[in-house]
């Protein structure tokens, strides 16, 4: 069995970069047994954009 996590980044409003470094939150998850599953993208903004993404991440439960 495995348990998850979900870690929402959010974009900025103008150029829609993120306005956290994923790639450390990525690393420090890995250190901690996480692994990265998928990256979520929905489309709530305007135009169809994101205002945000998910890292999603899984471990297994002992």
């Amino acid at each position: 069995m495995y348990e998850h996590k979900f870690v929402k980044i959010d974009l900025t409003n103008f150029g829609k970069k993120p306005k956290e470094d994923y790639h450390e939150i990525v690393v420090e998850h890995e250190k901690q047994g996480w692994e990265l599953v998928q990256i979520f993208s929905p489309s709530v903004a305007a135009y169809g954009m994101s205002a945000f993404f998910e890292l999603i991440f899984k471990r297994k439960i002992d």
